[in-house]
């Protein structure tokens, strides 16, 4: 149970107020947890059954990698990645919800255009190519605002892009402004998104979700802060989507793996939850994720008949 939204999905309305489950696929040599990669339309395939089969709501789709470190990947080679996940997903599951994990305006609208992607998930909330706010708005579909992550290595690039729309130079894009690091994180939060959200409503922009960016130029401490205020996110009155699945923030402060950090993961999951703060969870692990908003549902259920 969530507090109710709902969102245009390709023509239709998709109520948030059941809470909806975001699985993984990475289409990437060197996404940080390694069972989640999928380079092989074999590989794409399986992984799509298999998270539809266990509840997946939405399929989230990327072809270039954001953590810290990862291999450049240019604008070509993510096309290339994604058209090819594109048209493996849908001609297997032709109905299901794609969204498209991407930084890059040209990719995002080639998505969007040529495969029906209901959704862009852009973990630079506009910051690393300027054209992406635009024609997002001008597209349509519903896009994810997430706070905090560090510029990549391919979004640094100043090269001529496949569709026209130039990504910023390390010089001049900066997606978190050193005041807005700087004192409580919350608070920092609550003024990127105030100001976000603005320029997307300024152009005519409706549907909106905030991703608080766990895990995105963060310290451990700052994360769980948040986390302790995740309730402070539903001031916007917009759909919440939280992406924590086996994160740093959970294997460095258990002193783990990623590919042990399931646990972690479902425990923050339950966290937001039972908050009612979180409308998409984006996960690795879709069946645990699942048991845990039917259990969660259960219990927020049993309040209120208290």
């Amino acid at each position: 149970m969530a507090l109710n939204y709902t969102i245009n999905i390709n023509g239709r309305l998709l109520d948030l107020g059941k809470v909806r489950v975001m699985g993984i696929l990475n289409v990437t040599e060197d996404s940080f947890f390694e069972g989640s990669r999928c380079n092989r339309r074999d590989d794409i395939v399986a992984r799509t059954i298999q998270m539809l089969s266990e509840g997946a709501d939405i399929i989230d789709i990327g072809a270039c990698s954001t953590r810290p470190g990862a291999r450049s990947v240019d604008e070509m080679q993510e096309y290339e990645r994604l058209r090819d996940a594109l048209k493996a997903v849908r001609d297997i599951a032709p109905d299901t919800i794609i969204s498209v994990d991407t930084f890059r305006a040209g990719i995002a609208r080639m998505a969007v255009e040529e495969f029906g992607v209901a959704i862009v998930n852009d973990v630079s909330a506009g910051a690393f190519d300027p054209t992406m706010i635009p024609i997002v708005a001008k597209l349509g579909v519903p896009y994810v605002l997430t706070h905090g992550c560090p510029q990549p290595e391919a979004a640094k690039e100043d090269s001529k892009n496949l569709f026209g729309s130039a990504c910023l130079t390390s010089a001049t894009a900066n997606p978190v402004k050193q005041e807005e690091t700087d004192g409580d994180i919350v608070e920092s939060v609550m003024r990127f998104f105030a100001e976000k959200v603005q320029l997307l409503r300024d152009l005519g922009h409706k549907d909106i979700i905030i991703d608080p960016g766990f895990g995105f130029g963060k310290t451990l401490d700052e994360n769980y802060r948040l986390l302790a205020n995740i309730s402070m996110l539903k001031q916007f009155d917009l759909p919440i989507l939280i992406g924590v699945s086996r994160k740093s923030m959970i294997y460095k402060l258990l002193k783990t793996t990623p590919d042990k950090a399931l646990n972690g993961s479902t425990i923050i999951h339950t966290t937001c939850l039972l908050q009612q703060a979180c409308n998409i969870l984006r996960v690795h692990d879709v069946r645990p994720a699942c048991e845990a908003v039917t259990i969660t549902e259960k219990i927020l259920q049993q309040n209120q008949k208290a």
